[in-house]
């Protein structure tokens, strides 16, 4: 065991880790990832140029509750009941995070934002177990899920700021969607809290946790913002800038406050010295229609959207900055996931995972590192509806019909003759246009044998033990 003076100098020596997860935000959304667009993306688009984009990247889910519960804790969604998060915590107190791991190298641990993942809530004037603070994080300062879920309030630690003892109607916009534009749902709200001042608010805290760091430990922040998602609040600044619309204006305002974050990290010449990770935590919410009406295509070319099995769904932009560590300007086109993000951050970080801990998540340091080796076999994941979704290498296999989510028609019963699942090869196709399931029956039943094994095991490291991870 490392003496406490060797334990500083190893330390002193790792990175800081700032993972800045958005909300909402589609694959072709930002500029880098899509010529095309119609949003001005310049901080993430710097974030590629002096870094790495990664072309198959993946939530673990397409809904906010499911991805960042694979994010966290390196375990596949579908392996818990992610519904309970309005009442119930979904993180267990003796299950291994992100933070937890990086603490065991004397990390500090801070997030700020959108937790989403449940409180053992028994009143809001009473303390609020299972949250962030409880799974490894120093500090936490944030909302409880989205906002546009009430009840509306700010969280610092493990108490509400001022609870949500005022209440607010429910809001929507004309020419949208009901659950687009400036949409949100009645109910309870903190005195004083404004919704269209939490995006800059959480900016501000983030900032705060960097001015304020101890330069001899390293950081992890977590940053989670709880936009572009509904309601879409771009301040005046940006208001008719983007060619996308309210949604587009607001992309770019998200794209502003990762811009005030990373010149905090230059201002205090961190920089150098940090991994900054950007991605998004599911699809968009835009319809064909919308494509139409802007010319703008928020997945990039993608099919689906927020919640589908298809790749609209879950396929995020995903860049990594490393100076010094990962190559500027380069690109990675092997398949990765948000559960990959714990092996990888302890691979960082020098320490090793138990057998238990992180069951799904395989390093990508090797990739970040100029590697073009697959680091996993395969990938597993389930849409809002649970509609199972099998991948391996190019292929693609969803076991039932339909979106899965919110894309038209999220279900469709197979007639005779049909095909009873979707198979998909994504090198060839990836806007997922011609379904081969009836064609190549082995494909598959050993696509559909991957699933059960995944399934049937609650660890996919030791399901794939011997290929590559």
């Amino acid at each position: 065991m490392l003496d406490t003076t060797t334990l500083e100098a190893a330390t002193s020596k790792l990175p800081n880790i700032v993972l800045i997860l958005v909300d909402d935000m589609g694959y072709g959304d930002p500029a880098c990832f899509n010529e095309q667009s119609k949003i001005a993306t310049p901080n993430i688009d710097s974030l590629a140029r002096d870094g790495m984009r990664f072309t198959d990247a993946h939530a673990s889910g397409p809904l906010c509750h499911m991805s960042r519960y694979g994010l966290l804790t390196g375990r596949y969604p579908f392996r818990t009941d992610v519904s309970k998060w309005p009442k119930h915590a979904l993180i267990r107190p003796d299950q291994a995070t992100i933070a937890t791991v990086l603490k065991r190298r004397e990390f500090r641990t801070a997030m700020v934002g959108k937790w989403h993942l449940g409180f053992n809530e028994n009143g809001y004037e009473n303390a609020l177990p299972g949250g962030p603070v409880d799974c490894g994080f120093d500090s936490f300062f944030g909302i409880r899920a989205s906002t546009d879920i009430p009840p509306y309030f700010y969280i610092s630690g493990n108490r509400a700021v001022d609870p949500p003892t005022d209440s607010i109607e429910a809001n929507s916009s004309e020419g949208w969607s009901p659950i687009q534009g400036e949409f949100w749902r009645e109910g309870g709200i903190a005195p004083g809290l404004e919704l269209d001042e939490v995006l800059p608010r959480f900016t501000d805290e983030a900032v705060s946790v960097i001015q304020a760091h101890d330069r001899e430990q390293p950081l992890f922040l977590y940053l989670a913002y709880p936009a572009p998602h509904t309601p879409w609040l771009p301040v005046e600044a940006f208001r008719g800038k983007s060619g996308a619309g309210m949604y587009g204006d607001f992309v770019m305002m998200v794209d502003a406050q990762i811009g005030r974050v990373l010149k905090s990290l230059d201002d205090e010449r961190m920089s150098d010295d940090t991994l900054v990770i950007f991605t998004s935590d599911n699809g968009p919410v835009w319809y064909a229609e919308d494509v139409d009406r802007f010319s703008h295509d928020s997945v990039g070319g993608l099919r689906g959207m927020k919640a589908d099995a298809w790749e609209g769904g879950h396929r995020m932009p995903f860049v990594a900055r490393w100076p010094g560590k990962v190559k500027a300007g380069s690109s990675c086109d092997q398949t990765i996931s948000f559960v990959d993000m714990l092996a990888t951050f302890a691979a960082v970080a020098q320490t090793e995972l138990t057998e238990n801990e992180g069951p799904d998540s395989f390093s990508i340091l090797p990739l970040l590192h100029g590697s073009d080796e697959p680091v996993r076999s395969s990938l597993a994941l389930s849409s809002g509806s649970k509609l199972k979704t099998i991948r391996s290498g190019p292929w693609k296999l969803i076991l039932g019909l339909g979106s899965g989510g919110f894309s038209k028609p999220s279900k469709i019963a197979a007639k005779r003759g049909d095909p009873l699942g979707q198979l998909y090869h994504l090198e060839n196709d990836p806007a997922e246009t011609t379904n081969l399931y009836n064609d190549m029956p082995d494909k598959v039943a050993e696509l559909t044998s991957m699933w059960d094994a995944i399934e049937n095991n609650e660890s996919s490291r030791t399901v794939l033990q011997g290929t590559n991870h």
